[in-house]
């Protein structure tokens, strides 16, 4: 069995006259009281302050180079000059699932502070009403006619409700107005979270294709060359110049090039499907613009100042908001425990006959003050309070992690930056070495200098040298990306 926690109402003052009536002057006092009361109250709850932050004094890995400057700071279509990508960002930024569900959520925070804001204000209505009505003379009470002379009334009403609403004296409706707001300026920075984010993906799925690409066109060529060479050494091994064992191992070579391609054909097949689905659209092939190796990124990649960082990621802004909405709900719990005082009040008209329901004489008029106050609440409201101070501590917690993480993000960045552009130089010079190696001892085995085990070595070498720059190439162009979106650039 449940109780209820009992509740005073104290009733300040009612009063119900005619509109023909002189109105008291005490009565307007009040409600300017009230009012006035209500402007000038006070709010209850911590006001924000936004919490004392370390940042470090530059980000771990950054190269040196003038601190303000930022790559976050270009547009999207500064960094990836591609236009065959632009094309594709622009595509996806307008019909993309998930930007689309981030900007209808932006509308439904804004109409959910709209409903809340509107709690502040007076409610205004009308409504109106007509009863007719037939008593019969011959009911359980007998009645003379004299007493009943009209069996048929007719009884209207009209009713302005002029005042209705709390006087918010504690601030607990200018607490909820604030949460709905700064809910929904997080909602409006986690749109642009989303933004980043697209316009990264869109470019690491394109960079990614021009690479899967690359290790195709290399494949093919490999196969072709390597087609030849065993089309040679079947004509050697019929006059006598090669044993069966280096037809055998030419042909290995054959079937390791032929084989990578189907795998390769499945991953772009793919790798096409997921831009689709970026783009908003059934899967089907995906324009190409330039090539891998022609693909010119930002020659410095400066990453700026870390205290920028806090108030340029859209993701950062947005666990701040959502720290404020959760502060101003202690407020809104903490206000509870403060009589709460409404205010009602109608004018209107009341009459037997519609032709008199706004004469003077039928006029009504009301007007009503109330309090009500929590004497025992079995501890809800002290409960309510410390759930909120519980959710502003995970709300500062998530905020601080946040913060970390996209230091750590950048970091990682610029370290992934720097690192695959020394692998490439070094993969250069190896595939330089191994395109050497590998004619030299076809060279020398043709001319029965050397066995052919040296060059079907060099060749399988310089095959995975080649595919291994282009996966380089592919990681120093996504830590471009990835340290653009670390930035929190691309949502401008």
């Amino acid at each position: 069995m449940s109780v209820m926690p009992p509740k005073v109402y104290v009733q300040l003052a009612q009063s119900q006259r005619s509109a023909g009536r002189r109105r008291p002057a005490g009565r307007v006092r009040i409600a300017l009281v009230l009012v006035a009361a209500c402007l000038t109250g006070c709010t209850v709850g911590p006001n924000y302050h936004r919490p004392a932050l370390s940042p470090p004094g530059s980000f771990r890995g950054a190269p040196p180079l003038p601190a303000p400057a930022s790559l976050a700071d270009q547009k999207w279509w500064d960094v990836f000059t591609d236009s065959t990508l632009q094309d594709l960002v622009r595509t996806a930024l307008s019909e993309n699932y998930d930007l689309r569900d981030a900007v209808a959520r932006v509308e439904a925070a804004r109409s959910n502070l709209g409903i809340v804001r509107s709690e502040q204000y007076p409610n205004v209505s009308a409504n109106g009403n007509l009863v007719t009505s037939r008593t019969s003379r011959n009911g359980p009470l007998s009645l003379q006619p004299s007493i009943l002379p009209n069996q048929n009334r007719t009884f209207g009403g009209a009713t302005l409700s002029l005042l209705s609403f709390e006087v918010d004296i504690w601030g607990r409706l200018r607490r909820a107005t604030e949460a709905a707001r700064a809910n929904l300026l997080a909602a409006e920075e986690n749109r642009q979270a989303v933004v980043t984010t697209l316009v990264s993906d869109v470019a690491t799925a394109y960079f990614s294709l021009c690479e899967l690409d690359r290790e195709l066109a290399i494949s093919r060529r490999t196969l072709a060359t390597r087609q030849e060479s065993l089309n040679l050494m079947k004509a050697r091994q019929g006059g006598g110049l090669a044993t069966v064992l280096d037809l055998r191992q030419s042909e290995e070579l054959v079937y390791t090039a032929a084989e990578t391609i189907p795998a390769l054909e499945q991953e772009i097949a793919r790798t096409e499907n997921q831009i689709s689905v970026l783009l908003g659209k059934n899967p089907g092939d995906v324009l190409r613009g330039r090539s891998l190796t022609d693909q010119r990124m930002p020659p410095e990649v400066p990453a700026g100042l870390p205290s920028a960082l806090l108030e340029r990621r859209p993701d950062i802004r947005a666990a701040e908001q959502r720290l404020i909405a959760a502060n101003a709900q202690i407020g809104v719990a903490r206000a509870a425990y403060f009589p709460e005082i409404s205010l009602t009040g109608f004018l209107g008209g009341q009459s037997t006959q519609l032709t008199r329901l706004f004469g003077a004489p039928n006029g009504v008029w009301n007007f009503t003050s109330q309090v009500s106050a929590p004497i025992f609440t079995a501890g809800r409201i002290g409960s309510t309070v410390r759930l909120a101070e519980a959710m502003r501590a995970s709300a500062l917690a998530q905020y601080e992690k946040t913060i970390q993480v996209a230091f750590a993000e950048v970091a990682d960045a610029l370290s992934a930056h720097t690192k695959f552009r020394e692998r490439r130089v070094q993969q250069e010079l190896l595939l330089a070495a191994l395109e050497g190696r590998t004619n030299l001892a076809y060279l020398r085995y043709r001319g029965g200098v050397d066995t052919l085990l040296n060059a079907l070595d060099a060749d399988r070498g310089l095959f995975q040298a080649q595919l291994t720059l282009a996966q380089i190439k592919l990681g120093e162009l996504l830590s471009v990306v990835q340290l653009y979106k670390a930035l929190g650039g691309g949502w401008q």
